[in-house]
């Protein structure tokens, strides 16, 4: 998967839309991220609501595949690997 297939900036997520999609990535409930980034888990739905509408991806293996496929978080046999 290429950058230039999913590009990341040109969803015009927000920096804080990023945070939620790695975090969503490296497997965070929306309380987690919550607490994590001091804001409610509710605010942390809205962000994950957000960033599908945005993506145009409604799954949470999509969004895991778009931040790999972008960059945002390795996968986790690169991760291994190095």
């Amino acid at each position: 998967m290429s950058h230039a297939k999913y590009g990341i900036y040109n969803a015009n997520l927000t920096n804080r839309e990023r945070e939620v999609l790695q975090l969503i990535a490296e497997g965070s409930t929306s309380k987690e991220i919550g607490s994590r980034l001091n804001i409610s888990h509710k605010t942390a739905e809205a962000h994950r609501e957000n960033i599908k509408k945005k993506l145009d991806i409604h799954t949470l293996a999509g969004l895991v595949r778009y931040a790999i496929g972008t960059g945002l978080v390795e996968a986790m046999s690169q991760a291994h690997a190095e």
